[in-house]
């Protein structure tokens, strides 16, 4: 089984990075592969809604970003999607990936387990989650929880480790992952073991 983290920052090795590695290593000690891919800096081409990819299966557009992410979505049982908060939403670059994305690969998307990370300097994180996840429910897939809504907080880099609440719930995230996949694989998996739980306010 193998898992597809999306990393919606530009930043390669910010918060959401350290986010969604917290996440890959739960997955991975629970026995499932991963694999991040990050959006880097350059433009991401929009949807132009042309309607060619419901013809084609995939995309008019070729770039390469679009291209390496389909070919990891059909090798991948899951995927988990983080992203920064910008004004209360995710990073906009990653939404015109996803929602051609989302548009011209639903065969390869189906039915797999989806879930959402957001990270955040202080506020905004539900409503970017609320808009992620919409891709997931629309899109026939199974939506993965946790302990507590999928944010972590942190703005300088680095700073997302001081949040011990927010790893925790990333690592219940892997968890929980790791738990669907094999009961949609075998059925008859027990109940992941929850560790002692952690409260904090914001990073403290």
């Amino acid at each position: 089984m193998k898992v597809l983290l999306i990393n919606g920052s530009p930043r390669g090795e910010g918060n959401t990075h350290l986010a969604l590695s917290e996440v890959a290593r739960t997955l991975e000690n629970c026995g499932v592969d991963t694999q991040i891919i990050g959006i880097g800096t350059k433009a991401v081409q929009g949807c132009i809604a042309c309607g060619r990819c419901a013809g084609q299966g995939r995309c008019a557009f070729k770039d390469r970003l679009y291209e390496e992410v389909r070919e990891a979505l059909k090798g991948s049982d899951g995927l988990v999607i983080g992203s920064p908060v910008y004004y209360a939403g995710p990073n906009g670059s990653l939404c015109a990936l996803l929602d051609r994305l989302f548009l011209s690969c639903k065969e390869l998307l189906g039915y797999k387990p989806g879930a959402a990370v957001a990270v955040c300097r202080r506020g905004g994180a539900s409503a970017a989650l609320d808009r992620l996840n919409k891709y997931f429910t629309i899109s026939n897939m199974p939506v993965v929880p946790s302990q507590y809504w999928n944010m972590v907080y942190g703005m300088q880099k680095g700073e997302a480790l001081q949040d011990a609440e927010g790893l925790q719930t990333m690592r219940t995230l892997g968890r929980n992952m790791a738990w669907m996949l094999q009961n949609l694989k075998s059925g008859g998996q027990e109940v992941p073991e929850p560790e002692e739980r952690v409260f904090t306010h914001f990073i403290r």
